[in-house]
């Protein structure tokens, strides 16, 4: 009786940990990327002036988060703010979409390329 107790117990938090998880996952994914260099009438020829990271630190950023090798790397205005979008095929062969903050060099979001 006792082992039954600790395993549903077990179970019980490993599902509300997953479920939480997926949750916030899901949440990350759909909000707006909020970036620390706002774009608002530059011409598109301006964004490497305006990026505080180059486009080199930015592809280490994104293979930190996802390591691979770069597809494909620009600088662009996303919601209003300059990014960084890196294409990178992970080890498992999936392209992943890594966006990084042309400002500070964090990692705004990743998800797979579809």
């Amino acid at each position: 009786m006792k082992k039954t107790i600790v395993a549903g117990i077990a179970g019980s938090a490993l599902i509300f940990t997953l479920a939480a998880g997926g949750t916030g996952l899901a949440k990350s994914q759909n909000q707006p990327i909020n970036g620390t260099i706002k774009v608002e009438r530059q011409a598109e020829a301006e964004y490497p002036s305006l990026a505080k990271i180059d486009m080199d630190q930015a592809m280490a950023a994104a293979l930190a988060a996802v390591p691979g090798k770069v597809l494909k790397a620009e600088l662009d205005d996303e919601n209003g703010f300059l990014v960084y979008e890196i294409e990178v095929v992970a080890a498992n062969k999936n392209v992943m979409k890594v966006k990084v903050d042309a400002g500070d060099g964090k990692v705004l979001t990743t998800k797979q390329n579809r």
